[in-house]
């Protein structure tokens, strides 16, 4: 949802074990537990990522690999499909008799609404003697304290910017309130350069503004009630547009930022960065991987630095919470056990961790043992800021169940487009809550 993003058996081994499943299959069991449970021979796991461009697509057929030359009788049949198809292919297969075996899971209120199907199974019985590797990260993934999937890796959001073009303003070090943001602007506006670079037309990328300014403004409590009883009636959300009104009435972005893309092209949000047209980005950590390919600058990743969402003054909030998500996997009660359970193991461990952070750039290993696998200097210090913040609030539209997320993302969106108002983005989760 957030991005494009992302040992070896021999060749006969490859050609044998996995296959690339047609578009749209489901589970491709043969065991003979057939509906889950205790496998008593050679099974063969469908398995549906959203890896559909290398590197993580490669990455993700030697992880298969290596995992089936230590397990013989187990196989993978493997469909990548693009992020966003999971939106319409995941409740279909869900609802069908045959959904895959594993299928990328982003855990939270969109895990508790897929629950609903009753096609996820619980990976207690499985995973008791290792999740705790994963720390609280693996909460994410869990429904009233069952564990119906895993993250791999983890996300954090903050702004991102190119060094040179701070220095080109004479802004010597990030700034650390709204306030020294706020002054930054007007330093690169004096400069004529455009000061933060948003890709609204995709809509997701409002959405992180507005809910910094609601961690900011809400203590931790009032975001627990609030996305347990999806409601956003507590007045710091209320001021979180207002503040969210303020930031905008300072002009930071570029101009037509209602028709550009986030990560399509030069012209992107992301493409606005890495050519220096743009200081700043409010992005997660993928970003590293997403801007190299929109520009010829062999320099970028450089200068490229990281620094947290300020803190606002008067808030409840936390200064050091962040916001950020994950990706992950959960298995299907059909799916033949424990050799899925054990899959999603093999995929935490360190060295598979290690290699995804490594060769696939994923972002921040769910499991801290590979942190060590960090070479670039902005990721260390957002691994860094993730291990020291107060708590890591899962986006808002994951948090929330699947429907009412889209509808505050879309209320987002309208207010940044002028046709909405704060109160209007507050009205619009509990209009989508069922209740």
């Amino acid at each position: 949802m957030r991005s494009t993003r992302r040992l070896a058996a021999t060749a006969a081994v490859a050609a044998a074990v996995l296959t690339a499943a047609a578009c749209g299959s489901g589970g491709g069991n043969s065991s003979s537990a057939g509906t889950g449970g205790k496998a008593s021979g050679p099974v063969t796991l469908s398995w549906w990522h959203n890896g559909n461009t290398q590197p993580l697509r490669g990455v993700w057929q030697q992880v298969a690999n290596s995992f089936h030359a230590a397990n013989p009788k187990v196989s993978l049949s493997i469909n990548p499909l693009q992020s966003d198809q999971f939106k319409t292919k995941m409740p279909l297969a869900l609802k069908s008799n045959n959904p895959p075996d594993i299928f990328q899971q982003w855990g939270s209120g969109q895990e508790a609404t897929q629950l609903q199907s009753g096609k996820l199974a619980d990976l207690g019985p499985y995973d008791s003697s290792w999740i705790s590797e994963l720390g609280t990260s693996a909460k994410g993934w869990q429904v009233n304290g069952k564990q119906y999937g895993v993250p791999y890796d983890l996300h954090v959001v903050g702004f991102w910017y190119r060094k040179d073009v701070f220095a080109k303003a004479g802004i010597m070090s990030p700034p650390a309130t709204m306030a020294d943001l706020n002054a930054d602007i007007s330093k690169l506006k004096a400069h004529h350069i455009d000061p933060v670079a948003v890709g609204s037309k995709d809509q997701w990328p409002d959405a992180f503004f507005w809910e910094y300014f609601a961690l900011r403004e809400c203590s931790a409590t009032a975001i627990q009630q609030a996305i347990k009883g999806i409601n956003l009636s507590a007045p710091c959300f209320l001021k979180a547009g207002q503040d969210m009104t303020a930031f905008m009435n300072t002009h930071p972005f570029q101009p037509g930022f209602l028709s550009t893309p986030a990560q399509t092209g030069a012209g992107s949000s992301a493409g606005l960065l890495a050519n220096g047209k743009a200081a700043m980005e409010l992005q997660g950590d993928w970003e590293t991987t997403v801007t190299p390919a929109l520009t010829s600058d062999k320099h970028l990743i450089s200068q490229l630095g990281w620094f947290p969402f300020p803190s606002v003054p008067g808030g409840a909030g936390d200064p050091s919470a962040v916001l950020g998500g994950g990706d992950g996997f959960s298995c299907t009660t059909g799916a033949p056990e424990p050799a899925c359970a054990n899959f999603l193991k093999y995929v935490d461990s360190a060295p598979v961790q290690e290699k995804l952070v490594a060769k696939a750039n994923v972002g921040l290993p769910a499991n801290s043992a590979a942190s060590s696998a960090l070479t670039n200097s902005a990721l260390k210090r957002v691994d860094q800021a993730a291990k020291a913040a107060a708590y890591n609030q899962t986006y808002f539209d994951i948090a929330l169940p699947t429907n009412t997320g889209l509808a505050l993302d879309q209320a987002i969106a309208n207010f940044f487009a002028g046709k909405a108002t704060s109160q209007t983005v507050v009205n619009s989760v509990k209009a989508n809550s069922g209740h």
